[in-house]
């Protein structure tokens, strides 16, 4: 029995030593783009990159775009030809390591911006990888829609006085990072910024935020009467449907 044991998992063995000999490291590089802007990377948090074996469910490889945003001229300001690329070795993406012993249907998604959980969106796409193809260059690249919005005034649960004008103060930017100012590359000017104030579950007031001297920054005041309320603000851009949002709630005593 011990000899018979033996033989056996000896073969057993060599059908795992075969099987992981027959497979082949493919290198996939996967990045994510901001729409109408530029590369998600290490300035915000980066992405988070997931690439699943579509049939069994199995995790093939993950991790987190690392890298620069990109080069702002040749993303935002050059016509782009064909076979252009638009990444260079600085530019953010994530190299998915992939052993594959036959060619695998996958799945790859992108969280974007990872630590921008109000913020972030999910994005995937789906290919076949062909063991030892790899896909290098631009690579698998996936969009995100949306701006970051953060609300710096007021504060979460902070209690304001009683018939107070408060102001409204929030940070815009594209899911990138890159920064929206009034006249710029992402240009404030043509992008509605909103505060939507509710009281009880029922729409109150508005304010449109405008922009302060300090890059992304956006404020707005109003007054209001005793009670808890909702603070909602969202940012839209109406010729490229990015939008995004966040919200506060607070109390005036």
């Amino acid at each position: 029995m011990k000899t018979s044991f033996s033989v056996r998992s000896f073969f057993i063995l060599i059908l795992l030593v075969s099987g992981f000999a027959n497979a082949q490291e493919t290198s996939v590089m996967i990045r994510v783009q901001s729409k109408d802007a530029k590369f998600i990377g290490s300035s915000i948090g980066g992405a988070k990159i997931v690439v699943r074996d579509q049939l069994t469910g199995e995790i093939l490889a993950e991790g987190i775009t690392k890298g620069s945003t990109g080069n702002t001229e040749l993303i935002m300001k050059t016509a782009r030809e064909r076979g252009q690329s638009l990444a260079d070795e600085s530019t953010a993406g994530f190299n998915a390591v992939l052993q594959l012993e036959q060619p695998t249907f996958v799945t790859v998604e992108a969280f974007a911006p990872v630590n921008k959980r109000q913020a972030v969106v999910k994005s995937s796409t789906q290919l076949w990888v062909i063991p030892g193809k790899h896909i290098t260059g631009d690579g698998v690249v996936l969009e995100v829609p949306g701006f970051v919005v953060d609300i710096l005034s007021p504060q979460s649960h902070e209690r304001i006085g009683k018939e107070t004008e408060i102001s409204i103060k929030v940070n815009v930017v594209m899911m990138c990072g890159c920064p929206v100012t009034p006249g710029g590359i992402w240009n404030s000017d043509s992008y509605e910024i909103q505060a939507l104030i509710s009281k009880d579950g029922a729409l109150v007031s508005t304010s449109d935020l405008q922009a302060t001297d300090k890059e992304s920054t956006f404020e707005g005041r109003v007054t209001l009467s005793p009670g808890n309320y909702e603070i909602a603000v969202f940012a839209f851009d109406p010729v490229t449907g990015n939008t995004g949002l966040d919200k506060v709630n607070v109390l005036i005593n």
